[in-house]
């Protein structure tokens, strides 16, 4: 069988009873990715809700050049998924990305409306996720327009601080909005 324990911390036995818990976790299946294996494809539509266990992933979308932008970065406890695609059915436009070997827990679609519809702690946790997601997504919409390089630079370092120690300069640049040669010299401005 196996290891459930990381799927027994995401659902809390103080948020979840048991019996929910025995309903919910076997559910899910574990599957494992390479670097820079796909989660998602741009065209396709999102099927799977995955809870990443171990490892970084990003999505990103290619701009009208061609260009890779990187989106948004994944790490441990995160849920790796294009909300949209999933919930509305529709194609993607982002692709999903391990940027180094990855663990995640899959849990089907269909499955996942089962348990979002037949279980009430299922579903408000679901919802309280999408919510800190689109809010997450939202600042940093805002962030791009608003704020100076630096400071989105350093709401990352706070945010996510395992990302940039983990993650190449070019793939945070491009989620940053910024070349990797401005990203190098801010990162040399806060060294000194």
């Amino acid at each position: 069988m196996q290891d459930e324990h990381f799927l027994k911390n995401i659902f809390s036995p103080t948020d979840f009873k048991e019996s929910e818990l025995a309903l919910i976790i076997p559910k899910f299946k574990q599957v494992k990715f390479s670097k820079n294996d796909f989660l998602l494809q741009e065209g396709k539509t999102e099927n799977q809700y995955w809870f990443l266990e171990s490892g970084f992933a990003r999505s990103f979308v290619n701009d009208t050049n061609g260009n890779d932008i990187t989106t948004n970065f994944y790490s441990t406890t995160d849920i790796v998924i294009d909300w949209s695609s999933f919930f509305l059915r529709n194609p993607t436009r982002e692709n999903i990305q391990a940027l180094t070997d990855c663990v995640c827990w899959q849990l089907e679609f269909e499955t996942f409306q089962q348990l979002f519809h037949g279980i009430e702690t299922f579903r408000e946790h679901g919802r309280r996720r999408l919510v800190n997601s689109y809010f997450s997504l939202k600042n940093h919409s805002i962030s791009i327009i608003a704020d100076q390089a630096k400071e989105r630079y350093f709401q990352l370092l706070k945010d996510k601080p395992h990302i940039v120690q983990s993650v190449s300069l070019q793939h945070i640049a491009s989620y940053l909005g910024i070349t990797k040669y401005s990203l190098s010299r801010i990162r040399k401005e806060i060294s000194i």
